[in-house]
């Protein structure tokens, strides 16, 4: 794995590995949240990422995300990125309209803008374009069919009076980051219990699979890697009073080690 690849990696774990956890909404008070996580690679501290969500109950919502990567591995090269997305909740599913990333990894900027309707892509902008490659699954337009983009299921409203439902982990998510499209299939693992500011108990484990389907380059170890990956998970915690879930932690197997996100700062007013 690249440091690009890496950085990719990181930013993506606090933007894409939540998305598509689309179970129905209960009733959930308003709420402005900031969650903010320190990352670590193989134990050593190497960045941070940050979530500011605003939401209402039925109502529209909207998503800010940053994360940095330095550290240690400043010397190589270091990466930054923003995103931002914001949709509607619906009474059974997260409706996102609009989706925008800008990610640096070393001298590489990227970009992708993105907007959606009824889980369709109508408009995508992405800089720079995917290069031509013999080995690459092409893009199709049903790929950009009935799809969530990367940051918006990072809101996980659940039903019943137990926000904490293993539930919330029985499901397929059907992901297009505009460039690729690809599932995570999840499975309930454990409970589990955790601790930080703003929030301290019991967080619903979720097993990772990575499913590419399209825009993936089969024959790159990075891909066969992530295919065999069984060491991913997303650890789900409760947004103040509300039924609606977001990740505590996020782990990642990599070639270069494990890439974990825990949040120092879970619940309390968005700036």
């Amino acid at each position: 794995m690249t440091i690009s690849h890496f950085f990719r990696s990181a930013l993506g774990a606090s933007l894409f590995l939540t998305a598509g956890l689309t179970p129905s909404l209960a009733a959930a008070a308003s709420a402005r949240t900031a969650i903010n996580y320190g990352v670590t690679l193989a134990g050593f501290p190497i960045g941070t990422a940050n979530l500011a969500i605003n939401l209402s109950d039925g109502g529209p919502y909207k998503i800010d995300a940053s994360a940095k990567v330095g550290g240690l591995i400043r010397l190589i090269s270091d990466g930054r990125g923003s995103a931002s997305s914001s949709g509607k909740l619906g009474s059974s599913q997260v409706r996102p309209t609009a989706y925008t990333l800008t990610s640096v990894a070393g001298k590489k900027p990227q970009s992708v803008q993105m907007a959606l309707a009824g889980g369709n892509v109508t408009a995508l902008q992405l800089q720079p374009d995917l290069p031509p490659r013999k080995d690459r699954v092409p893009l199709t337009d049903a790929n950009k069919h009935g799809v969530i983009d990367p940051l918006s299921a990072v809101l996980v409203p659940v039903t019943g009076g137990q926000a904490l439902d293993a539930s919330a982990c029985r499901r397929s998510l059907p992901v297009f980051d505009g460039a690729q499209r690809f599932d995570i299939k999840l499975s309930y693992a454990r409970t589990e219990q955790v601790s930080g500011k703003g929030y301290a108990g019991p967080a619903i484990v979720c097993s990772a699979r990575y499913v590419p389907i399209a825009g993936h380059r089969p024959s790159r170890s990075q891909t066969k890697f992530m295919v065999e990956n069984r060491d991913i998970e997303l650890w789900l915690a409760p947004i103040g009073e509300t039924h609606v879930l977001a990740p505590f932690k996020i782990i990642i197997g990599t070639q270069i080690g494990r890439l974990t996100l825990t949040a120092s700062r879970f619940g309390g007013d968005a700036d």
